[in-house]
């Protein structure tokens, strides 16, 4: 008997520490916590004590014995990522280290007070937090143009997911500590400026994620009907931002171009019956939607082929053992390879679709050309593409000319984000980051380090890793700070306390009160919550709330 990691694994790596017999790693040729797309325990070295289970933020760690059926499928998965390692028991290997994975937070003296404002409140911003705050007289000030806070753990993880918002307990934990505040409503360059931050803290921690799409850059990607993935994530989520349905869900077929994990998720939730959906946090307006929905098709597009797929193992058996829909790949012989991925395609696939069932389509080797219409999408053109292996052992996919037609209303983009700047920040438009070493932000790419000003998160090292992968990077930046604070770079002076707007703006005891009220409203529907997604609404829950004290 041994213990398993299932699909709703975060990448935080806390299991890792809590492991005495160092059992739990990456895959071989994923040596680094901080950038896996999933840890697994060796079967032969676990000792079955549970530790791992108790440190685990989302519930994604279970004894063999209580796996449900779709579940199965991990303790294979677990003991083939291990069939080869030396790793167990203490032992060491030469890529995957025996120590914790992340280094110990620095230490400062605790005698003077240090003031930190995070801009964003997502998970690198709450990761940030909660590094500082192992602090001594520190205070840590979480701002958010949201008037909620969790970023892509409320408006992003997709509804049917609620194991993984279980690591909004955690976040609990950060947002009580005495030393911490939120300010939710605010926007840097709008009603703060960066040199405000700085008048006011010693020290501004960034923290902005990348919430723009990439572009596909063909012809007709502006008609109606052209939809990115994150904005129906975000519709569904109950984002404030977007309320108003993002996609026709009036015709029966949806195609979806790129093959991530969030291209998986949004075919899942749109095909789903939404009856199994109305026991989740799903936005009411999504509901509402979905339950008229017509679509009973949604292909997934991907230039490249099965062995290189976006999409992780977890999310790709989540998707193959869901109820309502079934998985079909038409090109049987791209299915060959001994690769998980094919592998698992290969076993829990069909080759035809059942036109009774609701199914996606995963298409492999092909790549836009340009969206189809007259006022509205019709269709969408796309080239056959070949793979071609550079010199660098790269696997590219080359247009071969050969050119189909898939028809649809709609058309959705998932290729990739990138970040935004923030006013008065220095941000590269290249990398689509704010330039910086380590969390250090620089005055310009490559140049001179600025004063008192860090970053954390997506925007600080691009749109890769997972929720638990901002650990890590937020640890990395607070050592920074921290270093600079030890060094004297920090200067100790009494600083003006902030500017605080008030209206439309919640505070911490704000959001606890926005937060309960949810959850109240979710209990009475048989739901985790029932979300807000009106600003103003917001604000007027809270103040009835206060009101009715």
């Amino acid at each position: 008997m041994t213990h398993v990691v299932t699909q709703p694994c975060c990448g935080d790596a806390a299991c890792a520490f809590a492991c005495p017999v160092n059992c739990i790693h990456p895959t071989p040729d994923e040596p680094d916590f901080a950038t896996a797309e999933m840890v697994y325990i060796d079967p032969q070295a676990c000792v079955d004590c549970g530790a791992c289970v108790k440190a685990c933020p989302v519930g994604a760690i279970k004894p063999e014995s209580r796996l449900t059926a779709d579940e199965r499928v991990f303790v294979e998965l677990n003991a083939l990522f291990h069939a080869d390692s030396d790793v167990g028991n203490g032992l060491e290997s030469p890529t995957r280290p025996a120590q914790a994975p992340v280094p110990p937070v620095v230490r400062i003296d605790g005698s003077r007070r240090l003031s930190v404002a995070v801009v964003g409140a997502g998970p690198a911003a709450l990761y940030a937090a909660d590094e500082l705050l192992k602090q001594r007289q520190v205070r840590v000030r979480v701002l958010d143009r949201l008037p909620t806070p969790h970023g892509l753990v409320r408006a992003g993880v997709a509804p049917d997911h609620q194991h993984t918002k279980d690591i909004g307990r955690l976040f609990e934990k950060i947002e009580s500590h005495p030393g911490f505040a939120y300010e939710l409503g605010v926007e840097v360059g709008t009603d703060v400026t960066h040199d405000q931050l700085l008048a006011t803290h010693d020290a501004v921690v960034y923290a902005t994620g990348a919430a723009v799409d990439r572009r596909l850059d063909v012809p007709g990607e502006d008609l109606p009907g052209n939809a990115t993935a994150t904005d129906v994530v975000a519709w569904y989520n109950g984002h404030p931002d977007h309320v108003e349905a993002p996609l026709d869900l009036s015709g029966d077929r949806i195609v979806v171009v790129g093959n991530g994990n969030v291209a998986l998720d949004v075919s899942r939730v749109l095909l789903s019956d939404p009856e199994s959906l109305a026991s989740t946090d799903i936005a009411d307006h999504a509901l509402d939607a979905l339950r008229v929905s017509r679509v009973r098709v949604v292909e997934v597009l991907a230039r490249r082929g099965p062995a290189q797929a976006a999409f992780t193992v977890p999310e790709l058996v989540g998707l193959l053992h869901h109820p309502d829909l079934d998985v079909v790949v038409p090109q049987r012989e791209l299915l060959d390879g001994d690769d998980v991925k094919s592998r698992l395609l290969r076993e829990g696939t069909v080759a035809e679709a059942d036109p009774a069932r609701r199914h996606v389509v995963l298409r492999f080797l092909v790549a836009p050309v340009a969206v189809l219409g007259d006022g509205s999408v019709t269709g969408l053109e796309v080239t056959r593409t070949s793979l071609v292996t550079g010199p660098d052992g790269v696997v590219a996919a080359v247009p071969t000319g050969d050119h189909d037609v898939i028809p649809t209303r709609a058309v959705l983009r998932s290729v990739g984000y990138r970040s935004a700047p923030v006013p008065g920040v220095p941000f590269d438009p290249v990398t689509h980051r704010i330039p910086n070493v380590g969390g250090r932000v620089l005055d310009v790419p490559g140049g001179d380090v600025l004063p008192r000003t860090y970053v954390v998160g997506w925007v600080k090292r691009g749109p890769s890793g997972f929720i638990g992968t901002n650990k890590s990077c937020s640890l990395e930046t607070v050592n920074h700070l921290l270093s600079d604070v030890a060094q004297g770079r920090i200067e100790a002076v009494d600083r003006p306390e902030p500017l605080r707007a008030t209206a439309g703006v919640l505070d911490r005891e704000g959001w606890l009160l926005l937060d309960a009220h949810e959850r109240e409203a979710g209990r009475r529907a048989g739901r985790p919550r029932r979300k807000v997604v009106d600003r103003r609404r917001m604000v007027d829950v809270v103040e009835a709330a206060r009101g009715g004290r």
